[in-house]
Parts: C-alpha cells; sequence; structure tokens
C-alpha cells in the first residue's frame, strides 16, 4: 500500500506543519474555545504530548493568521480574526542550565528578539523587568492587549527538585519573571502557561488570581494526544497501511495500538487519549516499538521515587484521592504526583460516591520504558541484559510449564545481582528480603509485558506474587525466613489461588525459599490445579 501522508514527528509548530501539508489531527474547536472562557490558563501534560503545537496553534491564532486555519472547525466559530501583539517563550531551553546567572541569560536571549519589533526601554536589567517593558510597549504602539504564551514554564526547575539551594535560587529568578503577568494583567488578551507540575510558590500560581487551571478539566481533556475517535476516523488509512505491513487485519492492528499507546486519561470524565509523539513515530516508522522513551526515564522522577523510597509494585493499581496526585512540588510527601504529571500513572477509574480515583500505568509502552529505566536503580543491571536474558529464559521455561528449569533460570539470575555494595540500602527500602525479592521479578516479568501483580489483596490475606499468562495462572508464595512447604501450605491455607480457579486457565502454586547466606533461590515446591 502507497502511503502518501506526511506525519508531523518532531515538528511542534503549527504554521510549518499547516504549510508543509503535515498530517493535523484537528482541536481548533477546543483552542477557541478556551480562549473564549478565561484569559488566564494553566494546562499540565506530559511530555511529548503536543503541549507546544498547541501553543504555536494559539501563536498563530492570535497573530490572525487566518489562512493557516482554512478547513478546520475555528472556521465555524471565529468570524473577526483580530491580530495581536504576541510573546512567546519555549522555557524547554533552560533545562540544562546549572547557575542563576545561566538562567537569567536564557531569559533574556528568550525575550531579545522582541526588542527588535517593540525597542527596549531604561532600567530593565532584570528578565521580568524587560518582561514588563516589553508588554506595556507591545501594547502602547499597537493599541491591542497582549497575548502571553509561555510553553514548559518548570523546565528550569524540575532536575533542581532535590538541589534545595539551587531550587530556590531559581525559584527567585521565575518568580520575579512571573509576577509580571499580574502587574500586568489589564494589558494582555490571553495568557497560556504549559508545563508538566504546579510549582504554587511561583507567582504565577500564587498571585494571579484569575488563572484557570483546565488540566483535569474535562472539557479539554482530548486537547492534546489523539483520542479513540479521531484515530478511528481521521487515521483508518494509517492503521490500514500498518496492519498491511505486519500482515493482520485493521482490527487487530487497531487492538495492538490501542494497548501500546492508548490508556491516558486526564478527567473525571474522559475518553482515552493516545500519546500523539508514539503513536505518530510508529505510523512514521511502520513499527510498534516504544518511542517514548528514547530520552529515557527523566533523572528527576528517579530522584523523587529514590527520595520517598516508592514500593514499585504498587504502581499497577493505586487508589487517591484528586488531593494526593494534583499536589505542587512543595506539598509532595510521596512520588505519587510527579507519577501522574509526568504520565507515568493516569487515571483509570473514578468513584463518585467516595471522591476517589484508581491511578495506573496507562499502556504497554510505559510499563516497559519504565521498568527498563528502573532496574538499574532498584536491581543494579541494564534493563536489556535482564530483557533478554533472564526474563526471556524464565518467561519461555513457564510458557512450557517447565518449573524445574524456570526454578534454575530464577536461582542463576539472583546469584548474579549486585548485592555487594547496594544490597543492605536495598533491604533497607523495602523492608525486608521478600519485598527486595517481590520487586526483583515486578521488574523481569514486567519487563516482557506478563501480567505481574505483587503483594495481591484477597481473603485470606496477601498473595506475593500472581502471573497470568494465556492457559496458566502462577500463585507465587516467597519465604526468606521459612520453608517452601510452609510456602506452599500458605497459599492453600489461605486460598490464594482461589479466586482465579474459576477463570478457564490452569492454577500453578508455587512455594519458593531463598538462602539468606547465598541469596539466591534454595528449595521450591509446585502443586497444579485444573
Amino acid at each position: 500500500m502507497n502511503n502518501a501522508r506526511k506525519y508531523p514527528v518532531g515538528i511542534q509548530t503549527f504554521e510549518r506543519l499547516r504549510k508543509e501539508n503535515y498530517l493535523y489531527i484537528d482541536k481548533t474547536d477546543l483552542v477557541w474555545k478556551m480562549t473564549k472562557e478565561s484569559p488566564f490558563v494553566f494546562l499540565s501534560r506530559p511530555r511529548r504530548f503536543g503541549k507546544s503545537l498547541l501553543t504555536t496553534t494559539l501563536d498563530s491564532y492570535f497573530k490572525g493568521q487566518k489562512e493557516l486555519f482554512e478547513g478546520l472547525k475555528i472556521m465555524d466559530l471565529e468570524t473577526e480574526w483580530e491580530q495581536f501583539p504576541v510573546i512567546h517563550v519555549d522555557l524547554s531551553v533552560a533545562k540544562a542550565e546549572t547557575t542563576v546567572e545561566g538562567l537569567r541569560n536564557v531569559l533574556f536571549r528568550l525575550l531579545n528578539p522582541y526588542k527588535d519589533e517593540y525597542g527596549e526601554g531604561a532600567y530593565e536589567g532584570s528578565p521580568g523587568g524587560l518582561f514588563s517593558g516589553l508588554i506595556h510597549r507591545a501594547y502602547k504602539q499597537t493599541g491591542k492587549q497582549v497575548a502571553v504564551i509561555i510553553d514548559e514554564y518548570d523546565a528550569p526547575l524540575l532536575d533542581k527538585l532535590h538541589i534545595p539551594e539551587t531550587l530556590e535560587a531559581f525559584r527567585n529568578v521565575m518568580q520575579e519573571f512571573f509576577i509580571q503577568l499580574k502587574a500586568n494583567e489589564a494589558l494582555i488578551r490571553f495568557c497560556f502557561i504549559t508545563g508538566i507540575t504546579k510549582f504554587s510558590q511561583l507567582s504565577i500560581f500564587s498571585t494571579i488570581n484569575n488563572l484557570t487551571n483546565i488540566s483535569m478539566d474535562a472539557k479539554y481533556a482530548a486537547i492534546c494526544g489523539i483520542t479513540e475517535e479521531e484515530l478511528s476516523t481521521d487515521m483508518v488509512p494509517d492503521i490500514a497501511m500498518l496492519a498491511e505491513k505486519y500482515e493482520c487485519t485493521p482490527e487487530e492492528m487497531h487492538n495492538k495500538l490501542k494497548k501500546q499507546y492508548d490508556g491516558y486519561r486526564f478527567a473525571k470524565k474522559s475518553p482515552d487519549i493516545y500519546n500523539p509523539f508514539s503513536l505518530l513515530k510508529c505510523f512514521n516508522q511502520r513499527d510498534i516499538a516504544n518511542y517514548w522513551f528514547e530520552s529515557g526515564t527523566p533523572t528527576f522522577l528517579i530522584r523523587q521515587m529514590q527520595h520517598f523510597r516508592t514500593d514499585i509494585t504498587t504502581l499497577e493499581r493505586i487508589e487517591a484521592s484528586a488531593t494526593a496526585f494534583d499536589r505542587p512540588p512543595e506539598a509532595m510527601n510521596t512520588a505519587l504526583p510527579l507519577l501522574y504529571q509526568t504520565g507515568y500513572l493516569t487515571i483509570k477509574e473514578y468513584d463518585r460516591e467516595s471522591n476517589s480515583y484508581i491511578l495506573s500505568i496507562p499502556n504497554n509502552e510505559v510499563r516497559t520504558g519504565f521498568i527498563d529505566g528502573l532496574i538499574p536503580t532498584y536491581v543494579g543491571l541494564d534493563g536489556s541484559y535482564v530483557q533478554d536474558g533472564f526474563a526471556l529464559k524464565f518467561w519461555r521455561a513457564l510458557r512450557k510449564r517447565d518449573i524445574d528449569l524456570a526454578m534454575k533460570e530464577m536461582k542463576a539470575y539472583f546469584a548474579e545481582l549486585p548485592y555487594v555494595e547496594g544490597f543492605q540500602k536495598k533491604l533497607e527500602e523495602v523492608k525486608n528480603y521478600e519485598g527486595f525479592y517481590e520487586w526483583s521479578l515486578y521488574l523481569i516479568f514486567s519487563m516482557l509485558n506478563v501480567y505481574v501483580q505483587t503483594q495481591v489483596k484477597c481473603a485470606g490475606g496477601r498473595t506475593d506474587v500472581v502471573m497470568e499468562m494465556p492457559d496458566t495462572t502462577y500463585v507465587l508464595e516467597l519465604k526468606a525466613n521459612g520453608t517452601a512447604q510452609e510456602a506452599l501450605d500458605q497459599i492453600n491455607s489461605k486460598n490464594y489461588a482461589l479466586p482465579y480457579e474459576t477463570e478457564g486457565r490452569q492454577v500453578v502454586k508455587v512455594g519458593v525459599a531463598f538462602e539468606r547466606e547465598t541469596m539466591t533461590v534454595g528449595e521450591y515446591k509446585v502443586a497444579a490445579e485444573c
């Protein structure tokens, strides 16, 4: 099949996208609606979710570039196409700055092009002073209020979360910059700010009283990303093209894409959203792969998880109130808010009676990529080594129901873990030996997208590990202080396997005892039920 589509992978400028005829999923009706409802708007979304494209769409709209919007939904809504002066800065370029002087220089550099258009005033020796002066001169020279667009406002701060002195110094610079929005409120027609998280101590949140946060507003849940409906209508040819390459039906390909890239939800009532970067790159490369992690898991997130000693085995299902995962960094006492705000967790369910949410990992791409980034930190081995080595061998053994071979592979794997320097620290983090083994098993099986749960609640207590395969469910109980028979007896006495006995798969119960001296698998016992 000849596919002439041009996919905007890496293209974040609306003007270029439209002029060069790249594929565009029309969000302009939401853009128009957003600009009419509030003069100051904040939107939080994970990286690579189309925030920058949205900001450049607003840029073109407020500049009155009507020709770029021909054929789009906004043409039925907008009648005036009034032109406004626009100040648009992208703070992602300040992410790597490590000094206050470097940050100030970046802010000056971002604003300098507007001096060519609106001139420079006296006493503008700070970024905030120049910012304010530009707003005043743009208003005075054009007679029009100014549209201010700030993309990735928090980029300079995120990597400094656990460097208190640097964070405070950077925050002071950013406060002086953002407070100008409040001071010049009367001169601003519309202000749009994007980011990942919400630093409440910055002036944009503490002094702009009319700032509207639409991050969890159902009306705008789909303003970034691609919905199921959009995939099923606007991207039918793309699904067919990929299905032909994979030698499957379009329906089968649609299901593959859904498992790999879908699953994000940003409100109580929200359509499922596909990651736009990954989905478009998948079509462009004609290959289903993990694209979101090409730049790796953010270091600030790993540090946050280490700082709060996050139990990674709970990430498959977490119940929380909105205030628990929508907190600013200053108020965080767990890594949960950042895991949600960065897109590693998303909303899966909402319970109106308890006003609580269920959060979980969105899809296979996030699960596999995230685990790959965590394995070096939590286990001490390279992710590809684990995935291509033990995990694959263990999975193949279990697929053949060869428990002896599987246990042999597990014993060899745990014997290779680099315990010497870091084992005691790991034990402190997980509280006990069994917890460390649970973490390790969760990580390695998640690399293969085998459905793994740890500490599974049931009527009799908590099952250590449950693994579900197409024809078999494995129920594992781990004992660091006990025997394999005691582990197997616990599975039976507490009915850990009972919930799975009516699902049509064979249930295999495995009791595993670990040797404290060798820190690997000792004995094991197996019992199977049809």
